[in-house]
């Protein structure tokens, strides 16, 4: 019997306990969820989006001739290319690799070319 004042206390009024929320306070409760969904749209998913578009365009425009680095860390030429593997020379040794494999274009010295940002049509 301690308690129950305290919960009478901690109670709302009681005209309010029966009123709906009105829209306006629905939004003003969601509002931080929704901000925080955009913050991570900027500042996460949208990135992330980018760099999986110039990627996909840069292993469409792969070619015979051109230095690559696969994402185990081979760096080598390509020798022959078609739509699913690739065979790299990599020293000595040719390797066929998945076409999703081959992780960024370089040139002859080794640094990686920047892919051209994609234009809107």
């Amino acid at each position: 019997m301690l308690f129950v004042s305290e919960a009478f206390a901690m109670a709302p009024p009681q005209g309010a306990a029966g009123a709906a929320p009105s829209g306006a306070d629905m939004l003003m409760q969601f509002f931080p969820l929704i901000l925080m969904f955009v913050i991570f749209w900027f500042l996460l998913i949208r990135p992330q989006q980018k760099r999986a578009k110039a990627h996909k365009a840069m292993l469409a425009a792969l070619k015979k001739g051109d230095y690559v680095i696969t994402s185990a860390g081979f760096v080598g030429r390509i020798l022959e290319i078609d739509d699913e593997y690739v065979l790299i020379e990599c020293g000595e040794a040719k390797l066929r690799m998945s076409r999703a494999a081959v992780g960024n274009l370089i040139d002859k010295d080794g640094k990686a070319i920047e892919p051209e940002p994609a234009k809107k049509k």
